[in-house]
């Protein structure tokens, strides 16, 4: 069976998009650092008839986060499909002007470096396949930014840009690379008034992106 490894698995997209592709004939590798919540994560999807494990790493420990997808890719005999979507630490809703360099760095560290890491554990199996899927998640701030989240804002442009240009190296060999910006609350969480939508709800763009392979960009809106 193909794999997909969700790198930031957690109880909302990441367990809906592991679901998602689950239940299309993947086997899912869940990448994020609790192993224990792993371990309910891959036994909520057994019940649905999922195979999935869990690969404990800290996507700010380069070291472990490629250890995690190697040792995935060994357990399941590939990758075909890398999702990346890290929670990462809370914006701490800074102007542009107000956000010093070291704010904006750490969530560089996540959401752009940890990215590049995780695309450089995979690519060179998918490059020697002639195919494979890079999926990666921001807000939509990533695409129209609101001033204060001036910190978060920025480093999801950095990673919107950066996946959109690898989608242009990278499509004349096969492989589709694809950013998802998500524009609702997901859950029951929303302002009263605020646009929202469930994680499964949002889940099957992922599916379309890797299936349709015509795209670079999906922004999710209701």
């Amino acid at each position: 069976m193909p794999t997909i490894a969700v790198v930031g698995a957690g109880p909302g997209m990441g367990l809906a998009i592991a679901r998602t592709f689950g239940l299309k004939g993947f086997d899912v590798a869940l990448i994020a650092r609790n192993a224990e919540r792993l371990d309910g994560f891959a036994g909520q999807l057994a019940t649905q008839g999922v195979t999935a494990k869990g690969f404990p790493a800290d996507v700010l420990d380069r070291d472990s986060l490629t250890k995690a997808l190697t040792d995935a890719a060994e357990h399941f005999g590939g990758i075909e499909v890398l999702e990346y979507s890290p929670g990462g630490p809370e914006p701490k809703f800074l102007t542009p002007a107000k956000a010093a360099p070291e704010d904006v760095d750490l969530q560089m560290q996540y959401l752009v470096y940890g990215a590049m890491t995780a695309t450089r554990a995979v690519l060179p199996a998918m490059r020697a396949a002639g195919t494979g899927t890079l999926l990666f998640t921001t807000g939509a701030g990533s695409v129209d930014p609101t001033p204060m989240l001036g910190d978060i804002n920025t480093a999801g442009a950095a990673l919107r840009n950066w996946v959109i240009n690898l989608h242009k190296e990278l499509e004349p060999e096969g492989i589709q690379a694809a950013h998802v910006a998500i524009g609702v609350w997901i859950g029951d969480r929303a302002p009263e008034g605020a646009p929202a939508a469930t994680a499964d709800q949002i889940s099957p763009v992922y599916w379309e992106l890797h299936t349709h392979r015509d795209q670079a960009e999906r922004i999710f809106t209701v």
